[in-house]
């Protein structure tokens, strides 16, 4: 009777995680057709009709909702999904109305979210806030991962804080009022972050790698390194770099 009841167990687990896998995939699967179905649209608008019924994630197709507005359009936000319910295709002139700026924006938030496996909107607190500090948005999101793993909350054993491990220190020199709370808001934490990264790479004349020691080591162990004749890497510049064929900043 025992074994029985741990077969059964043991069969419910395997359904469960069989499940979970099915739901993965399917949200995966739904992600990627939604951004084709939107690259379709800017290259050939008119042959591109919206489906009768189709049923998407919120989660995906929420932040494109709300620059493409389709006529029509009934959200239910209930259970997290959303019902499009148009009575005629996008037109073509709807589709030539909304800026390929702003669609190829939301492809790349999409891309990144789906990468590093975090939630759209976080994605998206990383993508712009680097964009509008001057990094390269490639380079804010291998920093953040590194750092912190994407948690806002994120503390270390020598005090950093949050997305980018600020010290609050150093978060104090680019705005005087900032305390250890305020430093776990994702966009507060990004903004300071990335603007101090953007800094260091400026003081050193756009040598990336040697921003990212200081900016791990801090100023003083890497300067006493250079000034002995050392090598001031401890391999994280490379971790973060690995792969990486950007200057770190935008053009100005």
């Amino acid at each position: 009777m025992h074994d029985k009841a741990s077969g059964s167990t043991a069969r419910t687990r395997r359904k469960r995680m069989s499940r979970r896998r099915f739901e993965r995939r399917f949200k995966q699967v739904i992600g990627v057709v939604a951004v084709l179905y939107v690259l379709a649209m800017i290259v050939a608008p008119e042959k591109t009709t919206l489906p009768p019924a189709p049923v998407v994630r919120a989660s995906i197709m929420l932040p494109l909702q709300s620059s493409l507005k389709p006529a029509g359009e009934v959200v239910n936000r209930k259970k997290g999904f959303v019902w499009q319910q148009a009575p005629k295709p996008f037109a073509a002139d709807t589709a030539q109305n909304v800026p390929r700026t702003t669609l190829t924006r939301w492809h790349r938030i999409y891309n990144y979210a789906t990468r590093y496996a975090i939630p759209v909107d976080l994605a998206r607190k990383v993508h712009d806030t680097a964009i509008r500090e001057g990094i390269e948005p490639e380079l804010g999101f291998r920093l953040v991962q590194l750092e912190s793993e994407f948690k806002p909350r994120a503390t270390s054993r020598v005090g950093a804080i949050g997305l980018t491990q600020l010290m609050l220190g150093t978060a104090r020199g680019f705005e005087p009022n900032a305390t250890r709370e305020s430093l776990t808001d994702a966009e507060t934490n990004l903004r300071i972050g990335f603007r101090y990264l953007r800094s260091l790479i400026r003081e050193n004349n756009g040598n990336l790698s040697l921003a990212l020691l200081v900016y791990n080591r801090g100023p003083v162990a890497v300067q006493l390194a250079l000034s002995q004749g050392l090598n001031p890497s401890n391999g994280y510049d490379r971790s973060v770099t690995k792969g990486y064929r950007g200057r770190g900043t935008l053009e100005e």
